[in-house]
Parts: structure tokens; C-alpha cells; sequence
């Protein structure tokens, strides 16, 4: 079995340069330090991605612009635009599928491509992803990475060994010699956390995790420790899904505030402002969700995130800030506020959800006024319908912050 993961390089940033270049631009948003996100009127916000320039600054994705901005003062910011970005990202799958049947959209910006029935055709797997990478280069402006192996989770590994507009392979036989030198924290499914407590066992590498007892790891982490142990050793059996569109896992909004928030009601009704927009834009998606999550960062820049499992699915403003609220609660300790979001997951398409006992048939009216009220801000403008909370401040009743995202990635397996 042959396969291939297709990587696009600093895809929103990438994507955003390429298209300003092809407006005309004169300057290349890959060669200076140029971020994505935020407000460049208001300097406020986060960074969704970062240039290579950037990065060598420190600039980190994730962390607000007046951070970046303390690393590198004339930082280059551009507003996300996810129109264009389903466009470039539709445009690779459309290069990709020409050379299989058997393509899998994993996110936004990559995809798996099973590349076995196809190799009597094209030949040699290297070659023919030189070819993938020069006509993505040369079509739509941009680079990618390209892995090659047996199976996903070699192929996504070998992507990512050295960037950018590179193709790796990592075959069985490579593993010893290109993966397990790697720091642990490398491994896919390897989070902050997990790293840090195999770092309190001495495991700093992917070699050193593979060599691991499983009734230790299992012991230590349940059945995700029996997860990693199996990606350390290259082992994953898990096919490549057909499918030719992304399908959103979750949605989420985050914004930073002007000033640090210590008021209760005040946050909340920040708050509020965010799940007013999560709800509408889960509306127009014609889903709804079972996961409501939120998150906080303080003036100290210490995050915490909190979230719940819904025992139905929902799409209901009401119903997310109700849950969301509760989050906040077990979240905040009353330190001063910088930021804050809200994001809902598990989602699943109105009319293809599980019929819950926990229904309430009442919450049908509840959801026509949502929808009529998103029909009426769509024509006349946010402010045109406005909650009686929303009266007296000056915070807009849809205001989703200056940092508004939108999290495009594949559910089910991963890689």
C-alpha cells in the first residue's frame, strides 16, 4: 500500500499571499513577518497563522497581536478570509483527485491520497509527487509538503519532517532512523500534557515511547496510551475515506477585549455576544451541536478551557449561552479578563441527529425566533434586532470579536 499526505504550507497565509499577488500586490506575505488575524484598525485580536519570517520572531499562533506585536513592532496583518481559503483548498483536491479515486479531505488544508491502484499508471510514488507539488506551485501559487508511506499515519508523519515545498517518505524501514529520534511531543496524538508526563518517566522521544511496556502506557493513560504506543512503532490500520468536501467538526468564535474585564456581568454578556454569532453561524449551516465549549485567557495570559457534553443537539442561542455560562463559572477565579470564546462541536446535520428523550418540543418556537431574527439581521444589519442587555452598552449584540474564527477540520480519524 502506497500512501500520500498533501500538506499545504502556512495554507491561510499562503493562500492570502498568493492571492494579493495574483490582485497585482507587489509584496509576498511568505517573505516578511505577516500574520493572519485580528484587526490591523483595531491592533487587537489573535494570530491565526504566521509567515516563516514571523515565526523566527517567536510569533507564535494562538497568541494575541499585542504580543506578537511586543516580538515585532511593523508586524504585517491580514484579515482571514474563508471564502478564499475553500477556494484554494478546493482547487488542490480538484489537482490531487486527477491521480486517484481514493482522495480523502482530512482538513481545510490537506488531504490522504491512497495512491496503490493508481501506481501501475503514474509509476514511481517520489516522482509523480514532484509533479503533484510543481502543479500546485505553478497552478495556484503556493507549496506543499508531501509524505509518502504504507499507511496515514507514516505518510502525515513524513510530511511534516522539514518544511516547506519538500516531499519525505517514511516507510517501515525509515522509522528507526527518521521518527524515533523525534521528540515525543512530535507524535500525532501527543498533546502538551501527555508529553509532560511521559517527561516525568524520562520519555523524551518517539523511539523511547515505542519501546515502552503497553500494560505501562495503558496503565498510565487508558486506552489512549495503547494508541500512541502503536503510532510510535509506525502502526495504524485505518483506510483512506473518499470524500471530496470538508466537513466542519465544530465552529467557534473568540474575541479580545479593549480593556481587562473583571465585572460578572459585563463577561457575560461578552459572552452572550459570542454565542448569539456561534448560533447563527451554526443556523446558516443547517446543523446543530452536541459539545459547547469556553475558553479564557487572563491578563496574566494563563488559559483555561472548560467544556460540556450535551445529552441532545441543539442550535439554539439560548440554550448554548445557558451552557455556556456554567462553563464560565467553572472557568473564571475572578482574575481580570484579556480574552475569551465560545465554540460548539459534535455537530451533525438537522435531520440526522438522534432523537433525544431530553427534546423539548416547546424549544421549537424558541429556535423559529432565532431564525427569524437571523433573517432580519441578514437584510437590515446586526443591530437591526438588538436584546434588551445589549441596550444600554455599547457592545454590539453580534459583536464575535476582531479574532473571529472558524475551525474547518475533518472529524472521525485522525491523522
Amino acid at each position: 500500500m502506497i500512501i500520500f499526505h498533501i500538506d499545504a504550507n502556512s495554507a491561510y497565509v499562503s493562500w492570502s499571499a498568493a492571492a494579493l499577488l495574483e490582485q497585482g500586490g507587489s509584496l509576498d506575505l511568505r517573505t516578511v513577518p505577516a500574520v493572519v488575524g485580528g484587526s490591523q484598525a483595531s491592533r487587537h485580536g489573535i494570530v491565526l497563522a504566521k509567515s516563516g519570517p514571523a515565526k523566527k520572531y517567536g510569533i507564535k499562533t494562538g497568541e494575541s497581536l499585542f504580543e506578537a506585536r511586543r516580538k515585532y513592532p511593523d508586524l504585517l496583518v491580514v484579515p482571514p478570509d474563508y471564502d478564499l481559503y475553500m477556494s484554494c483548498s478546493d482547487a488542490m483536491f480538484d489537482i490531487i483527485q486527477q491521480y486517484s479515486p481514493l482522495v480523502q479531505r482530512y482538513s481545510i488544508d490537506e488531504c490522504f491520497m491512497d495512491y496503490t491502484v493508481s501506481a501501475p499508471r503514474f509509476g514511481d510514488p517520489v516522482a509523480l509527487a514532484e509533479r503533484i507539488g510543481g502543479r500546485i506551485r505553478r497552478e495556484l501559487g503556493f507549496t506543499v509538503n508531501i509524505g509518502i508511506s504504507s499507511n496515514k499515519l507514516l505518510a502525515k508523519m513524513a510530511s511534516e519532517l522539514e518544511k516547506p515545498d519538500r516531499i519525505h517518505t517514511l516507510f517501515p524501514e525509515e522509522i528507526e532512523a527518521k521518527m524515533w529520534p523525534l521528540p515525543v511531543s512530535e507524535l500525532f496524538m501527543v498533546g502538551r500534557a501527555t508529553a509532560s508526563r511521559l517527561a516525568s518517566i524520562n520519555v523524551g522521544t518517539i523511539g523511547e515511547l515505542a519501546a515502552m511496556d503497553r500494560r505501562q502506557l495503558r496503565a498510565m493513560f487508558k486506552s489512549h496510551g495503547e494508541r500512541i504506543g502503536q503510532y510510535a512503532n509506525g502502526i495504524d490500520s485505518s483506510p483512506v475515506v473518499p470524500n471530496d468536501r470538508v466537513r466542519q467538526k465544530g465552529i467557534g468564535n473568540s474575541m479580545t477585549v479593549f480593556y481587562d474585564v473583571t465585572d460578572r456581568r459585563e463577561l457575560l454578556a461578552y459572552l452572550l455576544s459570542l454565542c448569539e454569532r456561534t448560533g447563527a453561524r451554526l443556523r446558516a449551516l443547517g446543523a446543530r451541536a452536541s459539545l459547547v465549549s469556553v475558553w479564557l485567557r487572563t491578563d496574566a495570559f494563563l488559559s483555561r478551557q472548560h467544556q460540556r457534553q450535551l445529552p441532545f443537539y441543539t442550535d439554539q442561542t439560548s440554550e448554548i449561552y445557558r451552557v455556556a455560562a456554567g462553563l464560565m463559572e467553572e472557568c473564571w477565579r475572578g482574575e481580570p479578563i484579556r480574552q475569551l470564546g465560545v465554540g460548539v462541536g459534535s455537530l451533525s446535520r438537522i435531520g440526522q441527529e438522534q432523537i433525544s428523550f431530553f427534546d423539548d418540543p416547546k424549544t421549537s418556537g424558541v429556535r423559529s425566533v432565532d431564525l427569524w431574527v437571523d433573517r432580519i439581521r441578514k437584510r437590515y444589519g446586526d443591530g437591526a434586532v438588538m436584546r434588551g442587555v445589549f441596550a444600554n452598552t455599547t457592545l454590539k449584540p453580534m459583536e464575535g470579536g476582531v479574532n473571529e474564527g472558524q475551525f474547518l477540520t475533518m472529524g472521525g480519524y485522525g491523522p
